[in-house]
């Protein structure tokens, strides 16, 4: 089995190698493939990478390329992690919407809309080249924003899967304060990338006891904390938002935060330094414990889990991914993409039934989908009119001289990334 990652010379890559050696009952990878412009960057990464195999006695070859092409020719499947402008442009998305009192957030917001804007067709182009390479290979996406990353290639037809740490994160919080083996634990999980609530937290599966209730009342104080939420927050709710609702519950606050202290891209540039320090070092042979300060957890375990579901010849798995809705949340468009649990297999995932969304989750679901839409037609078309239309209708924007404001600022700081402006 060959797998490609695009963006291999990432500092998550080591986390991702180290999944792969860990769990090769699950998922049997012969050759993996780093993919990656930054040559140097590249050459550290994969030598860690060789030697992370070596140690847990994997057989794996592992090669390196700045040739796409050649890179992804014959994969069975194509992981996507990238950041396009790299971490200084994720500080321009962090920083610039602070000017107009918006949150500065990579993945929502009008930040969010910035890092599609640029993301968007470089994705699409690399997927045209796989479906040359490799029509048959799937394409597992875990670059932000996920959800609109996801359509884009969706709607362009491609044999696409968004995935997120998110709800593997949650599932594992979960099950260590119950006191339960994270398979026992099954989350009632809706709504979009990055915009999704915990309706269940079920025990052994789809159809098992409901211990929401259990958690709030035992722990509720601890997953509040988590959430940086107050616990009236999960009282009202009855059920456990994403951390990124933070951002929507608490905006006025998170936007002084964010004024207040370095920006999260600043912090991640500085552990990136150290992380490829520590890679260069020919005795290291696993991944450091200050990957895990770099975010990103668990989602070895997360890729795994759907690549091997996707390529296994057993039977089929149950995992949260972002897929087309197909009638799930009946108020969405059947295009819109979603992230609920979906039953996983080789023909790709196919959503669970959910539970009813009560309106106040629904409304900003349908928010925040139309939001995508129009930024999504923003990256395929381009233009200030669709970027400033796409802005306004974003729920943590939504006022027209603000949306004007972010619109300007937006287009300055991306001209290099974007031809039309």
């Amino acid at each position: 089995m060959k797998l490609a990652v695009v963006g291999g010379g990432s500092t998550y890559t080591p986390e991702l190698i180290d999944g792969f050696a860990r769990l090769r009952d699950t998922l049997p990878v012969s050759e993996l493939v780093l993919i990656d412009p930054a040559a140097q960057r590249l050459e550290l990464i994969g030598g860690l990478a060789r030697r992370i195999l070596a140690r847990q006695g994997h057989p794996a070859r592992v090669s390196t390329t700045c040739d796409l092409d050649a890179g992804v020719a014959g994969a069975d499947a194509v992981l996507l992690q990238l950041r396009i402008g790299g971490q200084a442009a994720r500080l321009q998305d962090e920083t610039w919407p602070l000017e107009c009192g918006c949150v500065g957030q990579e993945t929502t917001g009008a930040g969010g809309l910035a890092k599609a804007l640029r993301t968007v067709p470089v994705v699409l182009d690399i997927a045209e080249r796989v479906r040359r390479a490799s029509p048959d290979a799937w394409i597992i996406d875990f670059t932000n924003p996920v959800g609109i990353v996801t359509r884009a290639l969706l709607q362009a037809g491609h044999k696409a899967v968004g995935l997120c740490n998110v709800a593997i994160g949650l599932q594992r919080k979960f099950a260590a304060l119950l006191g339960l083996a994270p398979a026992d634990i099954h989350l009632d999980h809706v709504g979009l990338n990055h915009l999704t609530w915990e309706l269940g937290v079920r025990r052994g599966g789809p159809d098992g006891e409901d211990l929401l209730a259990d958690l709030l009342a035992a722990h509720g104080e601890a997953v509040a904390a988590d959430l940086r939420l107050p616990r009236a927050v999960l009282d009202r709710l009855g059920v456990v938002p994403s951390y990124y609702l933070r951002y929507f519950y608490a905006h006025d606050e998170v936007v002084r935060e964010m004024g207040a202290k370095p920006s999260r891209a600043a912090e991640v540039a500085a552990m990136e330094r150290e992380l490829l320090a520590l890679y260069g070092d020919p005795a290291l042979d696993e991944k450091p414990a200050l990957l895990a300060k770099r975010g990103g957890a668990f989602y070895s375990e997360a890729a795994v889990d759907l690549a091997a579901a996707l390529l296994g010849d057993g039977g089929p798995a149950v995992q949260v991914v972002n897929t087309l809705n197909r009638g799930t949340l009946p108020f969405l468009p059947d295009d819109a993409v979603i992230e609920v649990q979906a039953r996983v297999d080789g023909s790709g995932p196919v959503p669970l039934p959910v539970p009813r969304l009560d309106p106040l989750y629904a409304g900003l679901v349908s928010h925040v989908s139309a939001y995508e839409d129009l930024a999504l037609d923003a990256a395929l078309r381009g233009g200030r009119e669709r970027v400033a239309k796409a802005l306004l209708a974003h729920p943590l924007v939504g006022r027209f001289d603000v949306a004007e404001g972010l619109t300007d600022r937006l287009l300055a700081h991306n001209k290099e990334y974007l031809p039309w402006a």
